[in-house]
Protein backbone atom coordinates (compact mmCIF):
# COMPACT_ATOMS: atom_id res chain seq x y z
CA UNK A 1 0.00 0.00 0.00
CA UNK A 2 1.11 3.17 -0.83
CA UNK A 3 2.28 5.51 1.89
CA UNK A 4 -0.56 8.62 1.67
CA UNK A 5 1.30 12.06 2.57
CA UNK A 6 -0.58 14.17 4.51
CA UNK A 7 -0.27 18.00 3.60
CA UNK A 8 -1.07 19.44 7.25
CA UNK A 9 -1.10 17.30 10.69
CA UNK A 10 -4.54 17.96 10.49
CA UNK A 11 -4.76 15.99 7.94
CA UNK A 12 -2.72 13.46 9.40
CA UNK A 13 -5.01 13.62 12.75
CA UNK A 14 -7.86 13.27 10.97
CA UNK A 15 -6.98 10.18 9.01
CA UNK A 16 -5.56 8.86 12.45
CA UNK A 17 -9.08 9.03 14.11
CA UNK A 18 -10.34 7.84 10.92
CA UNK A 19 -8.41 4.67 10.95
CA UNK A 20 -9.48 4.34 14.72
CA UNK A 21 -13.19 4.28 13.87
CA UNK A 22 -12.63 2.02 10.86
CA UNK A 23 -10.12 0.04 12.85
CA UNK A 24 -7.93 -0.13 9.59
CA UNK A 25 -4.37 -1.11 10.62
CA UNK A 26 -2.79 -0.50 7.67
CA UNK A 27 -4.26 3.06 7.67
CA UNK A 28 -3.43 3.67 11.15
CA UNK A 29 -0.11 2.32 10.15
CA UNK A 30 0.03 4.98 7.43
CA UNK A 31 -0.22 7.84 9.92
CA UNK A 32 3.06 7.03 12.15
CA UNK A 33 6.36 7.84 11.64
CA UNK A 34 8.96 5.19 10.22
CA UNK A 35 11.38 7.15 12.57
CA UNK A 36 12.04 4.10 15.39
CA UNK A 37 11.68 6.64 18.24
CA UNK A 38 7.45 6.69 17.85
CA UNK A 39 5.70 6.26 20.90
CA UNK A 40 2.05 5.45 21.93
CA UNK A 41 0.30 5.21 25.41
CA UNK A 42 -3.29 3.85 25.20
CA UNK A 43 -5.77 4.74 27.37
CA UNK A 44 -4.69 2.91 30.99
CA UNK A 45 -2.22 1.29 28.70
CA UNK A 46 1.25 0.14 28.62
CA UNK A 47 3.75 2.72 26.64
CA UNK A 48 4.83 1.32 23.29
CA UNK A 49 8.03 2.75 21.52
CA UNK A 50 8.78 1.56 18.05
CA UNK A 51 7.20 0.52 15.16
CA UNK A 52 6.45 -3.01 15.86
CA UNK A 53 5.34 -3.04 19.17
CA UNK A 54 2.98 0.26 18.14
CA UNK A 55 1.11 -1.79 15.59
CA UNK A 56 1.23 -5.21 17.55
CA UNK A 57 -0.82 -2.92 20.04
CA UNK A 58 -3.22 -1.78 17.51
CA UNK A 59 -3.14 -5.03 16.13
CA UNK A 60 -4.79 -6.51 19.13
CA UNK A 61 -7.24 -3.74 19.80
CA UNK A 62 -8.70 -3.91 16.10
CA UNK A 63 -8.33 -8.01 16.60
CA UNK A 64 -11.15 -7.50 19.72
CA UNK A 65 -13.91 -6.54 17.02
CA UNK A 66 -14.40 -3.28 19.47
CA UNK A 67 -15.78 -0.50 17.60
CA UNK A 68 -14.23 2.53 18.73
CA UNK A 69 -15.68 5.96 17.51
CA UNK A 70 -13.95 9.22 18.53
CA UNK A 71 -14.83 12.52 18.30
CA UNK A 72 -12.61 15.14 19.11
CA UNK A 73 -13.20 18.67 20.84
CA UNK A 74 -11.05 21.52 22.06
CA UNK A 75 -8.10 21.24 20.39
CA UNK A 76 -4.78 23.13 21.54
CA UNK A 77 -2.80 23.30 18.69
CA UNK A 78 1.07 24.70 19.25
CA UNK A 79 3.29 24.34 15.89
CA UNK A 80 6.45 24.72 14.45
CA UNK A 81 8.01 24.40 11.15
CA UNK A 82 8.88 20.65 11.38
CA UNK A 83 6.35 19.98 14.43
CA UNK A 84 2.96 20.41 15.80
CA UNK A 85 1.44 19.75 19.06
CA UNK A 86 -2.28 18.96 19.57
CA UNK A 87 -3.43 18.17 22.91
CA UNK A 88 -7.62 17.49 22.49
CA UNK A 89 -10.19 15.73 24.25
CA UNK A 90 -11.52 12.71 23.33
CA UNK A 91 -15.13 11.77 23.51
CA UNK A 92 -15.35 7.93 22.77
CA UNK A 93 -18.08 6.11 21.75
CA UNK A 94 -17.63 2.13 21.90
CA UNK A 95 -20.48 0.74 19.62
CA UNK A 96 -22.82 -1.31 21.24
CA UNK A 97 -22.58 0.50 24.45
CA UNK A 98 -24.35 3.46 25.19
CA UNK A 99 -23.10 4.80 28.48
CA UNK A 100 -21.71 8.39 28.07
CA UNK A 101 -18.36 7.98 29.05
CA UNK A 102 -16.09 11.89 30.15
CA UNK A 103 -13.98 12.66 27.94
CA UNK A 104 -10.49 11.41 27.99
CA UNK A 105 -7.00 13.75 27.27
CA UNK A 106 -5.15 13.24 24.37
CA UNK A 107 -2.24 14.98 23.19
CA UNK A 108 -0.75 14.10 19.75
CA UNK A 109 2.55 15.32 18.01
CA UNK A 110 3.36 15.10 14.42
CA UNK A 111 6.44 15.80 12.89
CA UNK A 112 6.94 16.92 9.05
CA UNK A 113 9.54 15.00 6.92
CA UNK A 114 9.80 14.44 2.94
CA UNK A 115 6.68 12.45 3.95
CA UNK A 116 4.60 15.10 5.03
CA UNK A 117 3.28 15.18 8.46
CA UNK A 118 3.63 11.93 10.49
CA UNK A 119 2.48 11.24 13.92
CA UNK A 120 5.25 10.71 16.00
CA UNK A 121 3.41 10.41 19.33
CA UNK A 122 0.19 9.98 20.53
CA UNK A 123 -1.00 9.72 24.15
CA UNK A 124 -4.24 9.02 25.54
CA UNK A 125 -5.32 9.33 29.30
CA UNK A 126 -8.61 9.57 31.70
CA UNK A 127 -9.40 13.13 32.82
CA UNK A 128 -8.69 13.24 36.39
CA UNK A 129 -10.98 15.89 36.64
CA UNK A 130 -14.05 16.89 33.69
CA UNK A 131 -15.52 20.00 35.16
CA UNK A 132 -13.74 22.49 33.99
CA UNK A 133 -12.50 21.04 30.70
CA UNK A 134 -15.18 21.72 28.73
CA UNK A 135 -15.52 25.14 29.89
CA UNK A 136 -12.20 26.04 28.85
CA UNK A 137 -11.97 28.72 25.95
CA UNK A 138 -11.17 26.66 22.95
CA UNK A 139 -9.94 25.99 20.17
CA UNK A 140 -6.54 27.80 20.22
CA UNK A 141 -3.79 27.86 17.55
CA UNK A 142 -0.22 29.13 19.27
CA UNK A 143 2.18 29.33 16.55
Amino acid sequence: MPRTIYATPDDAEQAFYEALSRGDLEAMMNVWSEDEEVVCVQPGGSRFTGLASIREAWRQLFASGMKIKVRISHPIKTQAMLLSVHCVLEHVNIEGDDTIAPPMIATNVFSRGAQGWQMILHHTSPAPDTEGLLLQDTPRIVH
